[in-house]
């Protein structure tokens, strides 16, 4: 008879926001007893645009979707992703809007996020990276060049080379002390994929969070985008993506670089061109001289379905990691690190 699944001890915090951390979430709830969701607080644009611009509240829509990922509920987790199609309410998600009456009761985003968290049966935490209300800039030094909130940044083909850019928060955003703690205490830090200057960019900048990733004796871990983005990260290698995550964050302070070696079917291949996204090159003599690990897998996951009633966002990104894949290869570079130490 085979013993029954417990999951394990290890405290895992998991950095990003949107679909990315979603995907990564959905699968380690499966393993890890402690898993704390830091999340991306700069959104703008679609239904949690709206609502910070019309009700002056903190974007819910990164939050929901970790709260989603983590919950044990399947009913409610689904009434959380339910969608208007039409009327007032037309693209909002239920889940937003019920974030948004918390927040607006209780006065208190964090005890928007619990509530939420009680009724959607949350295995495990979610944090906001920032409680401050916050927007996303990026400029070009010397080029005269500013663009100003997420949502713009996320859609602007790139007319320089991002890699110079400087991105920021307006005004100036202080760390969650919890997301710090959570850093601090977790036996794996990863940072999942997601867009690189309107969703992880914007994280990793916020003061506190940069000093605190540095000074971590977790493992920390940069599950590398399987595509390029159009216009913006077009050309990218797995190094030029993980060389931005550490400049953003100051200094090199990972210990390794997931990536994809898997090549897509041909129908798979065709469906990503359709959205105008090629798979990330692998430059093996550039991650060979890397300080952190380059570790690929076959990561190739199912790609989306295109939400019709999402009228608020008009492109979301469909090309999924398979993330069971993923987390098995994170277990078992923390079994194998553990047995060193």
């Amino acid at each position: 008879m085979n013993e029954p699944f417990t999951k394990n001890d290890i405290k895992i915090a998991v950095i990003g926001g949107g679909t990315g951390s979603f995907t990564l979430l959905s699968a380690l709830k499966k393993h890890a007893k402690q898993l704390a969701a830091i999340v991306n607080m700069s959104d703008d644009g679609g239904s949690t645009g709206v609502l910070r611009d019309e009700l002056g509240v903190l974007p819910p829509g990164d939050v929901r979707q970790c709260l989603v990922a983590l919950s044990e509920s399947p009913k409610i987790r689904d009434l959380f992703n339910y969608r208007f199609e039409e009327g007032t309410f037309g693209g909002h998600s239920f889940g937003n809007i019920l974030i948004t009456a918390l927040e607006k009761v209780t006065g208190d985003f964090n005890e928007a996020i619990q509530t939420a968290s009680e009724i959607l049966r949350v295995s495990g935490t979610v944090i906001p990276a920032t409680l401050d209300n916050v927007r996303l800039k990026m400029e070009w030094p010397g080029a005269s060049i500013i663009l100003r909130g997420e949502r713009v940044i996320a859609a602007d083909y790139f007319k320089h080379d991002p890699r110079r850019a400087v991105l920021s928060l307006v005004p100036l955003a202080n760390a969650n002390p919890t997301a710090l703690k959570a850093i601090e205490q977790a036996d794996i830090v990863v940072i999942a994929p997601g867009d690189m200057y309107s969703s992880l960019g914007p994280l990793l900048v916020i003061d506190g969070m940069a000093e605190a990733l540095q000074k971590t004796d977790a493992i920390c871990v940069y599950v590398s985008n399987l595509v390029t983005k159009y216009g913006q990260t077009a050309g990218f290698t797995v190094s030029d993506h993980a060389g931005e995550i550490e400049r953003f964050v100051g200094e090199p302070f990972l210990d390794y670089v997931l990536y994809n070696e898997q090549t897509p079917t041909k129908e798979l291949a065709r469906r990503y061109k359709k959205e105008d996204a090629y798979l990330v090159k692998v430059d093996k003599a550039a991650l060979k001289k890397a300080s952190y690990i380059a570790t690929p897998g076959n990561f190739l996951g199912k790609m989306a379905g295109r939400n019709k009633s999402d009228i608020l966002m008009a492109k979301r990104p469909l090309i999924r990691h398979d993330a069971d894949a993923v987390v098995k290869v994170l277990l078992d570079l923390y079994d194998q690190a553990s047995k060193r130490h």
